[in-house]
């Protein structure tokens, strides 16, 4: 039995009209498996900061998922809202969390300064915003792994705060 429970949501216009494949969302499904995690639920909607809020709590509030990772919307393009979606719905911002993966990412591109991803907390949920090409996801799901499940335990309830 997997340890965590995921859902991962990808905010891409034109994959939800069927017109590109969703690589990222794909590859964001095969690593949390890897990390022992269940996918609990996967989705590709349009970039609308009102469907991506809703399908957030979705996730957070009635499937009680451990995890939510978006991939897509972080961008400057004027379609990109999934930071400002997800900002709309957690309750506890967790800024560290977006700030080490595109410290993670500056170290090979300094395109990576211009992520506007956001993490935060909704409940029991974390949310964390991923980017949208998939060799960006494999570096920035590098980033996380060595605290997630730390983060997770704690948030959760698992272990304390001083375990390191």
């Amino acid at each position: 039995m997997a340890k965590y429970t995921a859902a991962v949501l990808t905010a891409s216009d034109k994959g939800a009209a069927g017109k590109r494949e969703d690589v990222s969302g794909q590859l964001l499904q095969e690593l949390l498996r890897r990390e022992d995690f269940a996918i609990a639920d996967y989705a590709v909607i349009a970039d609308e900061r009102e469907l991506i809020s809703a399908k957030l709590r979705r996730f957070c509030d009635e499937l009680r998922v451990n995890l939510v990772l978006t991939t897509g919307g972080t961008g400057f393009s004027p379609r990109d809202i999934t930071p400002e979606a997800t900002l709309d719905v957690v309750e506890r911002p967790a800024p560290g969390i977006a700030e080490a993966m595109r410290a993670a990412s500056l170290s090979i591109t300094p395109k990576a300064m211009l992520s506007r991803a956001a993490a935060g907390i909704r409940g029991r949920t974390l949310i964390i915003n991923m980017p949208g090409s998939p060799k960006a996801v494999k570096e920035s799901f590098a980033a996380l792994i060595p605290a997630l499940s730390h983060g997770l335990d704690i948030m959760l309830g698992i272990t304390g705060e001083c375990a390191r």
